[in-house]
């Protein structure tokens, strides 16, 4: 207390190194499910097909999916494609359904609006400057059902899709409406799955389908399960990094305030041993004071922690990040543990004091 200047130091110094080592690590434990979420928006990560030429099944595509963990669906979009006429040129026509298409491809571009009635339909830029289309332009497709018959039947433009890809090239409408287009319900030609897991969760889910449902082939899409890896390792590396070189600045910090702390009391550490204290005593006094100051400083690092975490979380994922309780014990007794590593050193010249050199002022 006499010497609270130096005290408030060595606090402070263990209290930075526990918030910098409670807000990485829970930031650490939450990147999976924060990158998770925001690769989402890159698109699906798991791709059905059938093994067959056959179509992929209704039933056989909603077994598949109860083996996906629902916790980690974050959804799942079948399509069908067909060949339709527009203005005699034929299209590549799509059915989705597109509530369900916002989940697994958020980054589908559209001016306009995605369909709300039955006979509105997505153009894809591509066929809207072929044929000289615009948004809320009244258009006509032709086709055949699967029993050959011809079909006519008038759609509303709603919006105009942009994407980059190969979806500019097509035209969209509700599944259902393309099912009684063709009068037929109940296959697709590809099911994708956007899955909040990592690249090893995801491949155990890919065998688990294929296992459980022999006529559906499960594919990973490469480019952004492995984008999503490489980022996510790198990302925990730092962060392991920038919290080890945190807690030896601390450690360093510690031990020369307790180093000059020890010097400013050597001679009560020569009255003390001199009077019959033996160097037990000595270490107990130092130590003491060691494990004090780091249990408060993870106590103020946990709290200081969350905060940081909480701050780094909204600002660069603009999400809320979940308290680890593990934490709690982590943080202090690896303060407690980095505190008392510090103190060795200082511990080890207090138990050196001569006290007959202290005593003669020398």
């Amino acid at each position: 207390m006499r010497r609270r200047s130096r005290m408030l130091i060595a606090l402070f110094a263990v209290a930075i190194g526990a918030t910098i080592l409670s807000g990485l690590v829970t930031i650490y434990y939450d990147v999976p499910r924060q990158m998770g979420q925001e690769f989402r928006s890159y698109g699906a990560n798991l791709m059905l097909s059938s093994k067959n030429a056959d179509n992929l099944s209704q039933e056989n595509l909603e077994k598949a999916i109860t083996l996906i963990p629902k916790n980690q669906l974050v959804g799942t979009s079948a399509y069908r494609y067909e060949s339709l006429r527009l203005n005699r040129l034929p299209f590549t026509t799509g059915g989705v359904d597109f509530e369900a298409v916002q989940k697994t491809r958020p980054y589908w571009g559209v001016n306009g609006s995605y369909p709300a009635d039955d006979y509105e339909v997505l153009l894809g830029q591509t066929v809207s400057q072929t044929v000289a289309v615009k948004e809320g332009s009244e258009i006509e497709l032709v086709g055949l059902d699967v029993f050959g018959n011809e079909f006519k039947q008038k759609f509303t433009v709603s919006g105009i899709l942009q994407t980059g890809g190969s979806e500019e090239d097509c035209i969209f409408m509700k599944i259902s409406v393309l099912e009684k287009l063709m009068k037929d319900s109940g296959i697709f030609d590809v099911a994708e799955c956007s899955i909040s897991a990592s690249g090893a969760e995801l491949e155990g889910i890919a065998a688990k389908i294929e296992g459980g449902v022999e006529e559906i082939q499960p594919r990973l899409v490469k480019r952004v399960t492995k984008s999503e890896g490489t980022v996510l390792k790198k990302l925990q590396a730092l962060v392991w990094i920038v919290t080890l070189v945190v807690l030896v600045l601390t450690m360093v910090c510690v031990a020369t305030t307790m180093m000059a702390v020890v010097a400013e009391r050597r001679k009560e550490i020569g009255l003390k041993k001199s009077l019959g204290a033996k160097n037990r005593s000595i270490v107990k006094d130092f130590l003491g004071e060691g494990i004090v100051l780091g249990g408060l400083g993870g106590v103020l690092g946990i709290v200081l922690g969350f905060i940081f975490a909480q701050a780094v979380s909204l600002n660069v994922f603009g999400r809320s990040i979940s308290f680890q309780p593990l934490l709690i014990p982590l943080t202090i007794v690896v303060s407690v543990a980095i505190t008392a590593l510090a103190c060795l050193l200082p511990i080890k010249s207090a138990t050196d004091v001569d006290p007959a050199l202290v005593l003669k002022g020398e």
